[in-house]
């Protein structure tokens, strides 16, 4: 029952009365569908629906938690003030330590969230002092388990303000809602679902060497993505399935920084590559989503 600590991550409290129909119409996430003891991906997003803030987000008994990266914590504190106005709500640092536990069955802890980006509910959070017993894991054990489940993070991956939510999959892990109503950049992320047009994807890669990250992801001579986390031979990065599909189908090769590399979707993800009739080799934007 290993667990590594995160100081990477800081938490935020959204609390009082009104701070679920506050959070509800600013946030990605369903809040009504959000279970106790569970934490769930969710952002804040720019007007034109590209994620300024990522975070895990759950209930405590006075309202909520936002488990973010810690380079961000403050403007995402400083951003949900400037949407406060009136309302009574407090958003206040939360100090307790972050850790991520797994193989955790059966442990009991007051502060443990099921972290449900992870299949299966293999990964969970807790917060506060590790309970004794169990042992301390490195950084890179969490690492990998992270990237071989396709789990991108703000900050760590990939910048903020430059990210649709479907590009991180946040479509296929309940990060995003396309049922609740209006939410900011709702208007744009609803039409990118509803016409079809995500067509940056993160996918999982396997190469036959170190993999390196920022490497472009080329097929045929022309880039189709990039690589944005890696460990040893493992990683993931953003693509554009229109053009992978394209260049699969024409028997072209894989290769990042001239690693020859395989592409795969994460297995628990709905989607699945497109018609390769459909792809656009000429576009501008290489690695890019359009709404």
């Amino acid at each position: 029952m290993p667990y590594v600590r995160l100081p990477e991550r800081s938490l935020l409290t959204v609390t009082g009365e009104p701070a679920l129909h506050f959070l509800q119409n600013l946030v990605t996430a369903d809040l009504d569908h959000l279970g106790d003891g569970e934490m769930r991906p969710c952002a804040l997003l720019t007007p034109q629906g590209k994620i300024l803030f990522e975070f895990l987000i759950g209930r405590q008994a006075d309202g909520f938690r936002l488990d973010a990266a810690a380079a961000a914590a403050n403007d995402l504190k400083k951003r949900l003030t400037l949407y406060k106005l009136r309302t009574k709500v407090g958003i206040d640092a939360l100090d307790l330590p972050v850790l991520a536990v797994w193989e955790a069955p059966g442990l009991a802890a007051p502060e443990l969230y099921a972290d449900r980006r992870f299949p299966q509910g293999e990964m969970a959070r807790l917060y506060g002092t590790a309970p004794d017993g169990i042992a301390e894991a490195s950084a890179d054990d969490y690492r990998i388990r992270r990237i071989r489940a396709g789990i991108a993070e703000a900050e760590t991956d990939y910048p903020g303000s430059d990210v649709f939510p479907h590009d991180v999959l946040f479509d296929q892990n309940g990060g995003v809602s396309f049922h609740k109503g209006c939410f900011v950049g709702q208007e744009v992320v609803s039409r990118m679902q509803h016409r079809g047009t995500a067509r940056r994807r993160l996918m999982l890669l396997s190469g036959e060497r170190h993999l390196t990250r920022g490497a472009n992801i080329e097929a045929g001579g022309k880039t189709i993505g990039t690589v944005l986390a890696t460990q040893d031979t493992e990683g993931f990065g953003f693509m554009r399935i229109d053009r992978l599909a394209a260049s699969l189908s024409r028997g072209e090769d894989l290769s990042a920084d001239g690693v020859p590399v395989t592409a795969t979707i994460p297995p628990w993800a709905g989607f699945a590559l497109p018609d390769p009739a459909n792809a656009d080799p000429a576009g501008t934007d290489p690695a890019g989503s359009e709404a």
